[in-house]
């Protein structure tokens, strides 16, 4: 069975600048429903667009926590 945890991003191409020069290796993010989750930045590489990452993305894990998928759910 998948996790799916849903947070909500708010990313400049500014600050993204750093997560791809290695400065920022972590993304630390809410989820919709309160909890601090932390994942590695490099999921993000799919969902970069012109104005960084923007919106609300479901993130899916398997059972053993690791990565599925990454999908933007709704802009915000």
């Amino acid at each position: 069975m998948h996790q799916r945890l849903q947070v909500v991003l708010n990313i400049s191409p500014q600050k993204l600048i750093h997560y791809y020069e290695g400065a920022v290796s972590t993304v630390v993010a809410t989820t919709t429903d309160g909890r601090t989750i932390r994942f590695p930045a490099n999921i993000l590489r799919s969902v970069v667009q012109a104005d960084g990452v923007q919106g609300i993305f479901e993130l899916v894990f398997d059972k053993n926590h690791k990565f599925v998928s990454i999908k933007r759910i709704r802009s915000v």
